[in-house]
């Protein structure tokens, strides 16, 4: 039976079922040769870096027992969000080179 959106009763609209983490798990990372995104030396306890640790959509920003932030740019989404909070004072940043980083898949 139609649900009047041209779907038979138990069909789910693929947006609904599948989360923002799942569509993530999608993503294809591609290592470079070097680093796009580094903290600059020094720079591991500006409170900026703070910021990058909540707005980070990938989740790459965390605090050691030090207090210093270290950064993991495995599964970067290049959105360039911690570029705009830490600003070229604190972070080094660049995109891939061409064939690495990010791949999209789905959405």
């Amino acid at each position: 039976m139609a649900n009047g959106r041209g779907c038979q009763a138990g069909d789910e609209d693929m947006n609904e079922v599948m989360g923002l983490k799942a569509k993530l798990g999608l993503d294809v990372f591609k290592p470079d040769k070097e680093p796009h995104i580094m903290i600059k030396p020094g720079m591991e306890k500006d409170p900026r870096l703070k910021k990058a640790m909540l707005v980070c959509p990938a989740g790459l920003y965390s605090e050691n027992e030090k207090g210093e932030v270290e950064l993991t740019i495995d599964g970067c989404l290049e959105c360039g969000t911690c570029r705009m909070v830490c600003g070229a004072e604190v972070l080094d940043w660049e995109y891939p080179s061409g064939g690495a980083g990010v791949q999209f898949r789905f959405g």
